[in-house]
């Protein structure tokens, strides 16, 4: 498998650092609203990623923190009259919902900020003990971005030319205008925490390494989240991280692209910004992870009406091929495969190399996606002209399609939508209907084809193997 890392600028052949394991970081939201389309996109893409590990025998540990104590959820929460952690719990308990909706796993762990504050702590110390950072007159702690040769490597950008960009804001006390804060000084009225050199609360960077190190240990395999996050977040990241445990922190950097919304750039400030909470209700949790699957992860990709209407067909193309399946399956009088159906079955298998081999390569979704619509096509068009399809061809083909959806975690809903319906009455209805046609009786079968339609909302479909209904 092949992974392109930030860090070399290529793909790289993935090798874990302990055999048959892998560990993972992504960097996860700050907790003062819901999440828009754009986070969406790491969340689902990296937690497929996971998936996929999962999928070809790799034991995973996965952890995606929360941000949970930041400038923007304490003006949250003094907006609202409220403590922070008001604000964290009630954004923490929606990400839940949103991330269920969309088909994300939780992580193993997902470590908020103030519950790990001893080991941010013990960081920042450590880097204070060896020189790497210095308490400022004003009591932030600063790192002193000098003492890593290697700032840059991962941006890669040198450090002269970072130098000629920096500035030192209002209220900053450094001796370098390139060093950060990886700690900062109680305000008036702000929350804080107890530490050898003052009152004070994390700084943004300095919580993804002490989370790393306390849930996955000093050296990870990969560490992955936005474009956006490459500089200054994740180089922050890498200097604090090498500098406090003196090896490695990450030997694969993973980013995804940006998203724009009709091909311009998200802004609230031009009114596009959307939540996926507010998506979902118009085009539905599923359809959303469709289009994120769409293209490839690190490419960018617009979101709009039309693309969200596109995806949205297709996802109901595959549910329509699953439930004929499932249809067919329920119908068929043959138990056994034939000769010639082997040797179909046998055929589908290149699918399942050619989507193996399209995840293999720096996890390809489109190409992965189009391997599942080849695949329905070729079920499609054979069991279509083998009306007599017997069911142990129709059950492995239906088998390698749940399998390779199941991967990509879409067509695996099974919600009972006709709950509310009499489901009696319609069987008997058809049956009805049967009746009438056997008896040539076609203005009374055309009746009852109406009743159905108009009075009770159910769309019928006449088939070799019987009658399929389904809702309008």
């Amino acid at each position: 498998m092949k992974l392109f890392n930030t860090l070399t600028r290529q793909k790289d052949e993935f090798v874990p650092i302990t055999p048959g394991e892998v560990k993972m970081y992504s960097c996860g939201p700050t907790v003062y609203n819901y999440f828009h389309v754009g986070n969406a996109r790491p969340f689902i893409m990296f937690d497929l990623l996971r998936r996929y590990f999962e999928y070809r025998g790799y034991k995973v540990t996965f952890v995606q923190n929360f941000t949970d104590i930041d400038d923007k959820v304490i003006n949250k929460a003094n907006d609202e009259g409220v403590t922070f952690d008001v604000i964290a719990d009630r954004y923490i308990k929606e990400y839940f919902v949103d991330a269920e909706g969309l088909g994300i796993r939780p992580a193993d762990v997902h470590p908020r900020a103030t519950e790990t504050m001893d080991a941010i702590i013990e960081i920042v110390q450590k880097l204070i003990d060896n020189g790497h950072a210095y308490v400022a007159e004003n009591g932030d702690v600063y790192f002193r971005t000098k003492t890593f040769p290697e700032y840059g490597k991962l941006s890669h950008q040198p450090l002269e030319d970072l130098q000629a960009g920096a500035r030192i804001s209002v209220g900053e006390v450094k001796e370098d205008a390139m060093d950060f804060a990886v700690w900062k000084a109680a305000k008036p009225g702000e929350p804080f925490w107890e530490t050898p050199w003052g009152k004070g609360r994390p700084g943004w960077h300095i919580e993804c390494s002490a989370m790393v190190n306390k849930y996955l240990g000093k050296s990870i395999d990969i560490h992955s989240g936005g474009l956006d996050l490459t500089f200054p977040h994740h180089e922050n990241e890498i200097a604090q991280s090498e500098c406090a445990n003196g090896c490695t922190f990450a030997n694969y950097w993973l980013h995804n692209g940006f998203l724009t919304i009709d091909n311009e750039k998200m802004s609230k400030s031009k009114g596009n910004f959307f939540m996926v909470r507010d998506a979902a209700k118009v085009y539905g949790y599923e359809t959303i992870r469709m289009f994120m699957l769409s293209a490839h992860y690190r490419t960018p990709l617009n979101y709009s009406e039309e693309t969200l209407k596109m995806n949205q067909a297709s996802l109901e193309r595959l549910y329509e091929a699953r439930n004929n399946l499932e249809f067919r399956i329920s119908k068929a009088q043959n138990e056994t495969a034939t000769a010639e159906e082997q040797e179909a079955l046998t055929a589908l298998a290149q699918y399942k190399e050619k989507f193996i081999e399209a995840m293999d390569d720096d996890m390809n979704t489109a190409n992965a996606l189009s391997s599942i619509f080849e695949l329905m096509r070729d079920i499609n068009s054979y069991s279509n002209s083998h009306a007599d399809a017997s069911r142990a061809y129709l059950q492995g083909a239906y088998d390698l399609f749940m399998e390779l959806t199941g991967v990509l975690n879409i067509v695996q809903k099974h919600e009972d939508a006709n709950a509310d319906l009499d489901t009696a009455k319609i069987e008997e209805l058809i049956a009805q209907r049967t009746a009438a046609k056997k008896n040539k009786d076609f203005a009374e079968a055309d009746r009852i084809r109406d009743v159905l339609l108009n009075e009770m909302g159910i769309a019928i479909k006449d088939t070799r193997q019987g009658v399929q209904w389904s809702r309008v």
